[in-house]
């Protein structure tokens, strides 16, 4: 019978305490959560297994700020930029609408 070479299955040559060689097994690698947008890896969140995310406390699993485990904190600081700059723009929009007809 061959073994599979699923992830779950992999095991490396070990020399645990009492001096003879084992095969032990091989834990998957744990990926880090990413940003929503730019797609890096969100730094001061720890990159665990599913299992352990749920071990961890709440306050180990987010950032606090907002967006805080969802995104980066650039992508953050442009979401808010351009959210002021949409509001800017409708304000500049509407002082020309009504200087236009003021003229009228």
């Amino acid at each position: 019978m061959t073994i599979p070479t699923d992830p779950s299955y992999l095991f490396f040559l070990g020399n645990p305490s009492g001096g003879s060689l084992r095969y032990l097994t091989v834990k998957k690698a744990a990926s880090a959560p990413k940003c929503g947008d730019c797609k890096i890896a969100l730094p001061g969140i720890p990159a665990l297994r599913p299992r352990q995310y749920a071990q961890i406390s709440k306050r180990q699993k987010t950032v606090q700020r907002a967006y805080g485990g969802s995104r980066c904190a650039k992508c953050v600081r442009d979401r808010i930029v351009r959210s002021f700059l949409v509001e800017e723009a409708k304000i500049v929009k509407k002082v020309l609408k009504s200087q236009t007809q003021g003229k009228k």
